[in-house]
């Protein structure tokens, strides 16, 4: 069935959703990564955070992210 919560009418995720998923993703490998001493997840969590924040900035400003204002 799907988590109904991050869910809309028309069957996507918000862009939020994304987003904060994306940044929860990023600290976790990140934190899995330190320690553990393992150099990839702490690279890999970084971007992830990074980007998150960018399309979380992004949105919230109203701009359009990949070619689309609303995603729905």
């Amino acid at each position: 069935m799907g988590n109904r919560l991050c869910t809309p009418v028309g069957g996507l995720p918000s862009t939020r959703h994304v987003e904060v998923h994306l940044i929860i993703l990023g600290i976790v490998l990140l934190l899995i990564g330190l320690f553990t001493t393992l150099k990839v997840l702490v690279t890999v969590g970084l971007i992830l955070v990074v980007v998150g924040a960018v399309l979380a900035v992004l949105g919230g400003t109203g701009r359009a992210i990949g070619g689309r204002r609303h995603w729905y």
